[in-house]
């Protein structure tokens, strides 16, 4: 009897189960030509030398305006941050005071803390990192601290691969500091980013490339990158020339915290055929007298460009 009731109770309820799911609707078949892609999102870039922070400048020591660098940058807003001449003290002022970011950076004196970075900040809520790391811009790049040909400096290059939660589609970003001195040194670590970059991206990266490049467009460098090389295996666009097509001699980016503007651009944000450039400019913004760094920050916003 016991037996037969646990019978009847256990059918009550499959049939019970069976309504609930006969009442939902059936599940479509999946068909991937009719599946929507979410649409591309534009991002913004900002690519910003901070001025080395011991640097004893008259009236512009960095305790005195990296408030005043702080709000240009929070005033741009940028998705990806890429910053040249950050020292440990700077970049851990900026990663507390913009906690919506990620850090990603290493010392180019020891690959860990110790010297200047190229750092890169991006947005957490847009991105998701999936790859990164570093190499130095001489004969031994996977040696920290090595020096490059004719160099004053040891230079490097950050890089990271990131996700896009917008459309789930990956960007290669990589941030450098050409030497300020050597010729040599500036023509091979072009040469080097060319060809060292296509192993590290993937199938389907689309790639900015930004940074001080002490050289402007008319330099051997900048072919190197931005001329479409036969055999080149990135075709790198520049930013500001694609939105600003003529040339004009009021584009400095260095300015020696004096805030001219007559000369030639020397910080770059590139990209690959990928993206498309919707805007670029180079920041001005000053306080009187009083500027964020000795270089105007440089800025871009892209989208993927339609297949």
């Amino acid at each position: 009897m016991r037996a037969s009731r646990y019978i009847s109770m256990s059918v009550v309820i499959l049939m019970a189960t069976v309504q609930i799911l006969s009442a939902q609707p059936a599940p479509q078949e999946s068909n991937e030509g009719d599946r929507v892609s979410p649409s591309p999102q534009p991002f913004k870039v900002m690519s910003f030398n901070i001025r080395y922070g011991r640097a004893m400048d008259p009236t512009s020591v960095w305790v005195d305006r990296r408030e005043r660098l702080l709000a240009t940058i929070k005033a741009y807003d940028p998705d990806i941050l890429g910053v040249q001449e950050a020292i440990l003290s700077q970049v851990k002022y900026l990663r507390d005071e913009m906690p919506e970011h990620v850090f990603f950076g290493a010392g180019r004196d020891n690959g860990k803390l110790a010297g200047e970075m190229c750092a890169i900040y991006y947005k957490r809520d847009r991105f998701l990192r999936i790859g990164g790391g570093h190499f130095w811009l001489s004969e031994e790049p996977d040696e920290p601290g090595s020096y490059g040909w004719d160099a004053a400096f040891p230079r490097m290059v950050s890089w990271l691969r990131l996700r896009d939660k917008a459309d789930d589609s990956t960007l290669f970003v990589a941030n450098t500091h050409f030497d300020h001195q050597g010729d040599k040194a500036r023509l091979n670590s072009a040469r080097m980013i060319r060809e060292r970059l296509p192993a590290l991206m993937q199938e389907g990266d689309a790639v900015v490339i930004m940074g001080d490049f002490n050289c402007d467009e008319d330099s051997e460098p900048y072919g190197v990158l931005v001329n479409n090389e036969p055999g080149a295996a990135i075709g790198l666009i520049d930013s500001y020339r694609e939105t600003h097509p003529e040339r004009t001699d009021q584009e400095a980016t260095f300015h020696a915290f004096r805030g001219k503007t007559q000369g030639s651009r020397i910080d770059w944000i590139m990209h690959g055929p990928d993206l498309q450039t919707l805007a670029s400019g180079i920041d001005t913004t000053h306080e009187g007298l009083k500027y964020p760094s000795d270089h105007f920050p440089v800025t871009a916003t892209f989208q993927r460009a339609a297949p």
